[in-house]
Parts: C-alpha cells; sequence; structure tokens
C-alpha cells in the first residue's frame, strides 16, 4: 500500500501516514489494528481505529522503564473486533517525545506526549513573565524534536500597544528561532494565525496551570470540550482543569494534545535542547579566542564582550548556566542510577549462575 492509499486511510486525520503504514505491516500481518491513543486513565487507554474509538487495556505495554509506557499520541497495534477484553499489543516506535524529569529522586523521564509536530508553550498575561520558566519549557521543547512556539494568552488583559510590544519583545529575546503569538481566547485575536500553525500534524499544549490552555483549547475547537475552571486572584494560579492528556481534533486540520498545568518543569537529558534554546549565546561562544572558554573572565569571550555591549541580557547567560548545571547534576544521577541497575542485574545473574551449578552438580554430600 502505497502513500495515496494511507492518505485515504481512515486515520489519515489523526497523522497516519506511509511511515507509519510500513512500521505497522507485522502487526497488521497478526490481523492487529492500528490506532492512536487519544487518552490514558487508570490502566486502561481510549484508541482510535479505523472502526472507530475502543477502550483497551494496558496491561502488555507497561514495562519498568516508564520511558516506554504507553501514552497519549502513540500510535499502538490493538486487538481486532470480538475480543474481549481488548488490549494493546504494542507500541509502534515515537518519532518525537516531550519528556520532562519526573519530581522523583529516581531520576526518571516522564513522557507528557508522543509524536508532536508542534510544541505550543502557553504564558499567561494576566501574571508576571517568568521568563526562566519559559526557557525550561523551550529547551525541553527543542529536545523532544517538535517545532516550539510561544502563545502568550489573555493578551485582552494587556489593553496598551505598547505595553504589549514590550512583553512580545522580552519573550522573543528569551526565544530565539520560537515564532511569539498573542492571542486572546475571549476576543479572538490571534487565533486564525494558531489555527493556521496548527492546522497540519500534531500539536501539544503546555505550560502552567492557570495559563489559560483548557479555553485556548476550546477556542480553537469552537466548541466546550475541556473544562475550564476561574483562575485564583492572589495569584493567577488555577486548579488543575485538564486532568488527562487529550488529543483532539481541530475542525480545519490538525491534531491537538491538551495537558494538564505542569508546575515541576526538570529538564531531562537536554543538552541539544538547551544548546538550542540559548542559540545565541552558543553562537557567540563560537567566536572567543578560548575554545574551552567558560565566559567568567577570559580574554576574548564573545560571549561577555556582547553582555558589555547590551546585545546579550545578562540574566539570559545566567539562565544559560544554571540550566546547563542542572542538566550535568541530572545526567550524573541518571549514570548512578543505570550503574546501580547493571550491579543488580549482574549480582542477580551470579546468584543464577551458581544455583544452576549447584543443580548441576547435585546436592552436596556429607562427609
Amino acid at each position: 500500500m502505497g502513500s495515496s492509499s494511507s492518505s485515504s486511510h481512515p486515520l489519515a486525520a489523526y497523522g497516519w501516514d506511509g511511515g507509519w503504514e510500513a512500521e505497522f505491516a507485522p502487526h497488521a500481518e497478526q490481523g492487529l489494528l492500528p490506532g492512536r491513543v487519544v487518552r490514558v486513565d487508570r490502566g486502561q487507554c481510549d484508541v482510535v481505529t479505523p472502526t472507530g474509538v475502543v477502550r483497551a487495556d494496558t496491561e502488555f505495554v507497561v514495562p519498568r522503564d516508564p520511558m516506554k509506557v504507553v501514552c497519549t499520541g502513540d500510535w499502538a497495534a490493538v486487538d481486532p473486533e470480538g475480543s474481549d477484553p481488548r488490549y494493546v499489543r504494542t507500541l509502534l516506535p515515537r518519532r518525537t517525545a516531550f519528556v520532562r524529569s519526573t519530581s522523583s529522586k529516581r531520576s526518571e523521564g516522564q513522557v507528557l506526549a508522543a509524536n508532536v509536530d508542534h510544541a505550543v508553550v502557553a504564558v499567561s498575561l494576566a501574571v508576571e513573565l517568568d521568563l526562566g520558566r519559559l526557557e525550561r519549557f523551550l529547551a525541553l521543547a527543542w529536545e523532544s524534536g517538535a517545532q516550539p512556539m510561544v502563545v502568550l494568552t489573555k493578551a485582552d488583559l494587556v489593553p496598551d500597544p505598547e505595553t504589549l510590544g514590550h512583553l512580545l519583545a522580552d519573550v522573543e529575546t528569551a526565544a530565539p528561532g520560537v515564532q511569539v503569538l498573542a492571542v486572546s481566547s475571549a476576543t479572538g485575536e490571534g487565533l486564525d494565525v494558531l489555527g493556521a500553525v496548527l492546522s497540519s500534524g500534531t500539536s501539544v499544549l503546555l505550560g502552567q496551570s492557570g495559563a489559560g490552555k483548557s479555553t485556548l483549547a476550546n477556542a480553537l475547537l469552537g466548541e466546550t470540550a475541556q473544562q475550564v475552571h476561574e483562575v485564583r486572584d492572589a495569584d493567577g494560579k488555577g486548579r488543575h482543569t485538564t486532568t488527562t492528556r487529550d488529543l483532539l481534533r481541530l475542525p480545519w486540520g490538525g491534531i491537538l494534545i491538551d495537558t494538564p498545568g505542569v508546575r515541576g518543569v526538570g529538564l531531562w537529558d537536554a543538552e541539544e535542547g538547551v544548546a538550542q534554546a540559548f542559540s545565541e549565546i552558543e553562537a557567540l561562544a563560537e567566536e572567543c579566542r578560548f575554545h574551552d572558554c567558560a565566559h567568567q573572565s577570559e580574554p576574548g569571550c564573545a560571549v561577555l564582550a556582547a553582555i558589555e555591549d547590551g546585545t546579550l541580557p545578562e540574566r539570559r547567560l545566567d539562565s544559560y548556566r544554571k540550566l546547563l548545571r542542572e542538566n550535568e547534576r541530572l545526567a550524573a544521577r541518571t549514570d548512578d542510577r543505570l550503574r546501580a541497575e547493571l550491579r543488580r542485574t549482574f549480582k542477580q545473574r551470579q546468584a543464577l549462575g551458581r544455583h544452576m551449578m549447584e543443580r548441576k552438580r547435585g546436592p552436596m554430600r556429607k562427609p
């Protein structure tokens, strides 16, 4: 089956293409159905298949590695009609994945969305901008393999065009190479531009609770698909309106994954993502006199020169250093965890080897 057949496939509107068709071919031979995970909930998931949305058990796709657990946006092979209960039998390899570190001390990653093309970071203009947090989101977005985008929500709360312009400029400085758009779900400002960007591929909507993600999703969908709660006046934060990650079809094309508000935005193996999020610093570093310049007090440092002449905000360099240090600490903890797992596996194999040798020799006779 070629690309023409995949474009007319019942799942084409959900992102099915010739590449997924080729990946799925061995599972099709086993009589399994292709499907995309639209929600995961309590050990089960909703999967949209060529015959409609089915409820399937995830028992066979619950590995020890949390990075491989079934996630919204995954493409899966599920049991055909007539099976009771129906199971997700396997997942197709992910093209992209938005991953953050969990808050646990076990140094584990958590996949928030799989197979996304656009990572849309929603930032509310109703509260003071936290550029450091935005840079974290962007580092993870770049690392995911998706194209990041920043959407400044609740633009109607900033009626002064000059003030809004300054806010846009601040965010653009913190997001080189990223499209920044001010939108208002209340007035419709910017929604046509955003809709055009999201009309192809799969997009994930990310941000803190209270950033207006669910309201924005409803505005894009043209219906109340996501429940909305009021934001607290005291701190501008909202309750977690969205409690699951939901995959939604946009009316003019494209797929949107809405996510719960993310409090902790821990980096996860994001060295390349940090480099792209601070691409102007990486470019300046190439011009430093010394290739291992730490940008502290070295002569001929192009990064420090840019801070001196005002072309690079010092805050950007501080944030860059902070994220690099955090990523290095995480990598060290992860390496420690991997070493501990290898030692444990080695000891288990040793014990098994001794057990098999004793069985082969038989019980030891007492003299």
